[in-house]
């Protein structure tokens, strides 16, 4: 019997490091090395189609560093990942004057990506939300070689 107490302990123990592990371990992976394209952008709960025929793109790369473009400039900074959560830290951009609607669909990509944001990710989606909750940016996964 006092063998068998034992064992169970052990084996609680043994389950409670590797859930913890579990938890704690960084997730920068999710993003890192993945391009999306724009699908849509604005009010959380009005969004607005992308551009047709204007190329958008946000790569994250595994350096810690996001860039691409909305639509009209070209941007790139650094970006950190911790679970549901991503980082943004001075995203600068280029300043050239493009026609609409680009320069407003860029102008609201901008506005969510700055500081601190909540994200979903499901399948090839993904979902970044403004740090005060009411915007976001919706993203399709580009495959490699795209």
């Amino acid at each position: 019997m006092k063998k068998f107490a034992i064992l169970i302990t052990a084996l609680l123990v043994f389950s409670a490091i590797l859930l913890s592990a579990c938890g704690s371990a960084d997730t920068t992976a999710k993003l890192a090395g993945t391009s999306w394209k724009l699908v849509s952008y604005g009010p959380k709960d009005a969004q607005i189609p992308a551009a047709d025929g204007i190329d958008t793109r946000m790569d994250f790369g595994t350096d810690g560093n996001v860039s691409g473009s909305m639509g009209c400039n070209r941007f790139s900074g650094p970006y950190s990942q911790k679970g549901d959560s991503i980082t943004f830290s001075a995203i600068a951009a280029t300043e050239m004057a493009c026609p609409e609607p680009q320069m407003t669909q860029e102008s609201n990509a901008f506005q969510v990506l700055v500081g601190s944001v909540k994200i979903e990710q499901s399948g090839t989606s993904l979902t970044i939300f403004s740090a005060d909750g009411t915007s976001k940016l919706v993203l399709a996964k580009i495959e490699a070689g795209l």
